[in-house]
C-alpha cells in the first residue's frame, strides 16, 4: 500500500489549526484504507513575541484587533466554524494568552515517543486551550499532558527547564517560513505539494490522492 507523508505546520494557539486538525482526520476517513497516511506536526508560532509568561488574553487581543469588540466578533464567527467541526470553543474561557515555544518542544520530543503520541500530545494541548482555558506555556500543565500520552513526565519537566531543542524549534519554525509558509494550518504532503489554510475534507483528500497515485505510477 502506497504511503503518504504529511507535515502539519501548526501552532496549538491557532483555532483554524484545531478546525483543521478535525477537518484532515475527516479527510483520511473519506479516504478509507486506500493509502497509509503518516502524520508529523511542525512548530509554527503566530507570535513569538509574546513573553514566556504569557500575556493578558484581553489586552493582547484588543492590542492585536484593535479592540476587543472587534476580536470577539472574529472569535464568534470561528466559533460557527468550529461548531460544524464539533468544536465548543471556549473563547471565554482563556485568560492568558501564551508564548508556544515550550509546548511546540513538548510535540518535538513526542514524535519518538511511540505510534499516535504525538497526535494525543497536540489534541490534549488544543482541546486544554480552547476547551478549559490551560495556560499551556507552563511547565507543569506541559508534562501532566505528557504523562496523560504515556511519556515520563518526570523526565519531560526537567527537559522543560532546560534550554533543551529550544534553537532546533527554532530553526524548524524559520525553515517554515523560508519554504513560503505565512499562516497556519499548512499541509505539506511528501515535499511535493502544500495546501495552506483549514481547507475542507474533500481537497485534503484529493491532494492526498494525487501524491498516492504519482508514487503509485513511479514504483509501478
Amino acid at each position: 500500500m502506497t504511503a503518504v507523508h504529511v507535515d502539519i505546520v501548526s501552532d496549538v494557539m491557532c483555532p483554524w489549526c484545531y478546525i483543521g486538525k478535525r477537518r484532515f482526520e475527516k479527510a483520511v476517513a473519506l479516504l478509507d484504507g486506500e493509502c497509509t497516511v503518516q502524520v508529523a506536526w511542525r512548530p509554527f508560532q503566530l507570535d513569538p513575541t509574546l513573553p514566556p509568561e504569557g500575556k493578558d488574553r484581553d489586552t493582547y487581543l484588543a492590542e492585536k484587533f484593535g479592540g476587543i469588540e472587534r476580536a470577539r466578533e472574529l472569535y464568534r464567527n470561528m466559533e460557527k466554524a468550529g461548531a460544524g467541526e464539533g468544536i465548543p470553543f471556549r473563547f471565554d474561557s482563556i485568560a492568558l494568552s501564551p508564548n508556544t515555544l515550550d509546548a511546540h518542544r513538548l510535540i518535538r520530543w513526542a514524535q519518538n515517543a511511540g505510534d499516535g503520541t504525538q497526535d494525543k500530545v497536540v489534541e490534549q494541548l488544543f482541546r486544554l486551550f480552547f476547551l478549559e482555558g490551560a495556560n499551556i506555556g507552563d511547565h507543569a500543565v506541559l508534562a501532566g499532558v505528557a504523562g496523560d500520552a504515556g511519556m515520563d513526565a518526570a523526565v519531560v519537566k526537567a527537559l522543560l527547564a532546560s534550554d533543551a531543542d529550544r534553537d532546533a524549534v527554532s530553526e524548524e519554525i524559520v525553515t517554515a517560513q523560508r519554504m513560503g509558509v505565512t499562516g497556519v494550518p499548512c499541509f505539506i504532503f511528501d515535499n511535493r505539494y502544500a495546501v495552506m489554510g483549514a481547507q475542507d475534507a474533500d481537497t485534503i483528500v484529493d491532494a492526498i490522492r494525487q501524491v498516492a497515485e504519482q508514487k503509485g505510477a513511479a514504483t509501478g
